[in-house]
C-alpha cells in the first residue's frame, strides 16, 4: 500500500489507506473518531446493530499500529461513543485496548462524545495537543488557521470514475488544515462540499479518497456534489 504525502504548515505527513495519518518525523500515527461502543449505545435507545463495531474497529487499529510501529498515538476525540462505552466494553475488546496504549505514549484528545475517556486503561487525556508547527485538536476552529489537525466531521467524498461514481470516506486539505476520516466500523458521513465542511476550507483543496487498498488524490474542482436532500441525514449520522 502507498501512502501520499500531504504538506502541512511545514510538516511532511503520509496519508495511509488503512484510514490513519503518519508523522514519519515524530513517529506518530493519528487516528480519528473510534466511536467505540456506538453499536450497543444505538441499542439501548432500541436500534438493532451486530454488537461487533469495537472488535472490527480495535482489530483494524492494532493491524495499523503493527504495519507502522509507532512511538505514539493520537486519538482525535470521539473515541468513545458515549460516556458509558468504556462500561459497555467486552473483556476481549478492554484486554486488546490496554495492550495497544501499554505498549506506546497513548494521547486521547477529548471529543465532544467523550470529554472524559476511561483514564484506567493507559494513555493520557488532552483537550488538544500543540507540537512543533502542528495541533491536534478534536474538531476544526472556525478562523484563519496553519497546521491544525482535526476530526469530527467524518469526511466523506464522491467522484465519477468512467461510468460510476465512487463514494468513501476521505482526508480533506487545503494545506492549513487536515481533517482525518472517522475510523469507526459505525460511522457515518458528510460530504466535504457540504456547508458545514465547505465553509472550512479555502477555495482551492483536495482530498484523498479511501478505496480498497489505495487513496485516489482528488481536487476539489473533480469532485461530485451531493444529493441536497440527504445532506442533513448524513449530518446527523455522522454522531
Amino acid at each position: 500500500m502507498t501512502s501520499p504525502i500531504l504538506h502541512l504548515n511545514g510538516a511532511e505527513l503520509h496519508a495511509d489507506p488503512l484510514g490513519v495519518l503518519l508523522w514519519p518525523a515524530r513517529r506518530t500515527l493519528v487516528v480519528a473518531d473510534l466511536h467505540l461502543e456506538k453499536g450497543s449505545g444505538f441499542a439501548r435507545r432500541g436500534v438493532l446493530l451486530p454488537p461487533y463495531d469495537s472488535a472490527a474497529t480495535l482489530a483494524r487499529l492494532a493491524t495499523a499500529i503493527e504495519a507502522h510501529r509507532p512511538e505514539r498515538v493520537i486519538c482525535l476525540g470521539d473515541s468513545f461513543h458515549d460516556a458509558g462505552a468504556g462500561d459497555r466494553l467486552g473483556e476481549a475488546e478492554r484486554d486488546r485496548l490496554a495492550a495497544l496504549t501499554r505498549d506506546v505514549d497513548w494521547i486521547w484528545i477529548a471529543g465532544n462524545h467523550d470529554p472524559e475517556p476511561p483514564a484506567d486503561w493507559g494513555g493520557r487525556v488532552l483537550p488538544d495537543l500543540i507540537d512543533g508547527p502542528l495541533v491536534f485538536r478534536h474538531a476544526a476552529t472556525a478562523g484563519p488557521v496553519h497546521g491544525e489537525v482535526s476530526a469530527h466531521y467524518h469526511p466523506k467524498a464522491r467522484v465519477k470514475l468512467r461510468a460510476r461514481n465512487l463514494t468513501g470516506r476521505c482526508f480533506a486539505t487545503d494545506g492549513r488544515r487536515l481533517i482525518l476520516p472517522s475510523f469507526g466500523a459505525y460511522t457515518g458521513g458528510l460530504d466535504v462540499l457540504s456547508p458545514d465542511l465547505r465553509r472550512l476550507f479555502q477555495r482551492r483543496f483536495e482530498v484523498l479518497l479511501l478505496a480498497s487498498e489505495r487513496l485516489l488524490r482528488v481536487p476539489n474542482d473533480r469532485l461530485v456534489p451531493p444529493v441536497p436532500d440527504l445532506t442533513r441525514a448524513e449530518l446527523r449520522a455522522r454522531g
